[in-house]
């Protein structure tokens, strides 16, 4: 079934105080109010290179596909009054690094396929593009729970790992973000994990892994990608201060026999990436 986010007139307000939408406080007058920005509010200091355009027939009478279209003319397509287009401007905003990186592969696939027909690889990069989650991981002890699907001690058993930072998830899905309007929704994200030795600051952690989406080192397969169920994240949920949430909530699923997940990423510190 499709989802359908709740209009700004119905938003339960208090979900903007709830991670993960509490984490994007530079947007919360956006987010809070009655009405969507125009693009051009959108627009005003970015100045990144690319910018925000309404979606119209008159637009897309140009013939081109939205990726296309942005790597052609930096012009990001955006529908008016629509939260899923406003929370992908606030992933561009935040993230423009990773979404051109995206951009500049899904153009590549395009060419190679046509813009008929989708491969493993764009649908990877589709998958993180809208449901994506990064997860930093300091402590490695942590992976092998994650690898288990052993989210009870993933999530309940290390919560202290969640709150001093040995591991932290940034949502980078605007699906994801979209999902979250809705109270206490049970929300599943598509990961890429990285592992960080040196406590490096978090842009490090972005600029390798724009740097790896670029290259091809990952997202060539939807496999790639590992389940996260970021409702189990302490503190994103109002149920999961209950240990029972882990073992009752729908969400939180076995691995499947013989899945297996990546090595997760080594953080490069700046300054070390080709």
């Amino acid at each position: 079934m499709r989802f359908v986010a709740p209009t700004r007139a119905t938003l339960d307000r208090a979900v903007l105080q709830r991670p993960p939408l509490a984490a994007w406080r530079e947007a919360g007058d956006w987010m809070a109010a009655a009405q969507f920005p125009r693009v051009e509010e959108l627009n005003r200091d970015w100045n990144s290179g690319w910018r925000f355009v309404e979606q119209t027939p008159q637009l897309l009478a140009d013939g081109l596909h939205y990726e296309s279209r942005i790597h052609a003319r930096a012009e990001i397509a955006t529908r008016a009054d629509n939260w899923h287009d406003f929370f992908n401007a606030l992933i561009w905003r935040r993230y423009a690094p990773l979404k051109a990186a995206l951009n500049r592969r899904q153009v590549a696939e395009i060419a190679r396929m046509g813009d008929k027909q989708r491969n493993r690889a764009q649908c990877a990069l589709t998958h993180f593009d809208e449901g994506g989650v990064i997860v930093v991981l300091r402590d490695p002890a942590l992976l092998a729970r994650w690898n288990a699907h052993d989210w009870h001690g993933l999530f309940w058993d290390a919560r202290q790992a969640w709150a001093d930072g040995a591991i932290r998830a940034e949502v980078f899905g605007h699906a994801l973000l979209e999902m979250a309007l809705v109270p206490d929704k049970l929300i599943t994200g598509k990961a890429i994990a990285l592992i960080d030795h040196a406590v490096a600051a978090p842009a490090d952690a972005i600029a390798t892994l724009a740097h790896a989406i670029d290259s091809g080192a990952v997202l060539t397969d939807p496999q790639e990608l590992r389940a996260l169920p970021v409702s189990g994240i302490p503190g994103w949920h109002s149920a999961n201060a209950d240990a029972a949430f882990y073992a009752q909530a729908e969400c939180f699923r076995p691995l499947r026999a013989g899945r297996v997940y990546p090595e997760p990423l080594p953080v490069a510190a700046a300054g070390t990436l080709p």
